[in-house]
C-alpha cells in the first residue's frame, strides 16, 4: 500500500495503536550473541540496524547481532555494521524522532566518506518503524521530528530487512520505491505484526535469518 492521506482521527488512531501493540510486546532479553566479526569503515555494504524496544544485544540479540553473523557468511562483499543510536523505550516520547535522526544522519555522512558504499537498512519491533520513517512510509512522517531520508540518497538503499512490524498489522507498507527491495517477517502468533495471540512469538526470529539473508545477497 503507498502513502495515503487518513484522517486527524483515524492517523493519531492508528499511532495510538502501533504503540499500545510495542508495549504490549516489548522485550527484555539477557543473551547477547555479539558481532563476531568487524569490516572496515568504506565496506561495500553498511548494515544499519534500529533494534526492539528495550532489546539487549549490540545490534539486537533477537535479530541485530544473528543477522549480522548470517549476513557476513551470505553476502558476497564486505560487510560493516552500524547500531543506530536511539533509546528504543516508548516511554520516551522522543525515541522514534532521535532513531530516524540517527539512521538518515548516519547513511548521509557515510555516503558522503565511502560514496561507493550502499546500505542494508534493519529494524525489529519499534526498530521497523523507525525505519519506516527513514523511507518516508506516510503514517509514521506524521508523527514529530521525524527524519526521511533525502531523496538523493534512497537509490543507496539495496535492501530493506523488518522483523515483527507493527505497521503491517494495520495495513501499512514501505512506500512504493522500496518495494522490490524489502522484506518483511512476522513470525506465527506475533501479536505485533500479524494479531495473534502469543506474546513469545514477538522474540521468535532465529526461522528468518538467512531467508533475510538470502534476500539481501539478491538485492546486491
Amino acid at each position: 500500500m503507498v502513502n495515503r492521506k487518513v484522517s486527524l482521527f483515524d492517523k493519531w488512531g492508528a499511532t495510538r495503536a502501533v504503540a499500545v501493540l510495542l508495549l504490549a510486546v516489548g522485550v527484555t532479553v539477557t543473551t547477547n550473541l555479539g558481532v563476531q566479526a568487524w569490516a572496515e569503515s568504506c565496506a561495500g555494504l553498511d548494515v544499519v540496524v534500529a533494534r526492539g524496544t528495550q532489546e539487549a544485544g549490540f545490534l539486537g540479540s533477537i535479530v541485530g547481532d544473528p543477522l549480522y553473523d548470517t549476513l557476513l557468511q551470505a553476502l558476497p562483499v564486505s560487510v560493516s555494521p552500524y547500531r543506530v543510536n536511539y533509546t528504543a523505550d516508548l516511554l520516551d516520547p522522543a525515541s522514534l524522532s532521535r532513531g530516524t535522526q540517527d539512521m538518515t544522519d548516519h547513511v548521509i555522512q557515510q555516503s558522503a566518506n565511502c560514496p561507493d558504499q550502499r546500505f542494508i537498512l534493519v529494524g525489529y519491533s519499534q526498530g521497523a518503524v523507525v525505519v519506516h520513517g527513514v523511507l518516508g512510509t506516510g503514517i509514521v512522517t506524521t508523527l514529530p521530528g521525524i527524519y526521511p531520508l533525502p531523496g538523493e540518497l534512497q537509490w543507496k538503499v539495496a535492501a530493506v530487512l523488518l522483523f515483527g512490524d507493527p505497521l503491517r498489522l494495520i495495513g501499512w507498507s514501505v512506500p512504493g520505491q522500496f518495494a522490490e527491495r524489502t522484506a518483511d517477517y512476522c513470525a506465527g502468533g506475533d501479536p505485533a505484526c500479524g494479531g495473534g495471540t502469543d506474546p513469545t512469538a514477538h522474540a521468535n526470529y532465529g526461522w528468518a535469518m538467512w531467508p533475510a539473508a538470502g534476500f539481501a545477497a539478491s538485492q546486491v
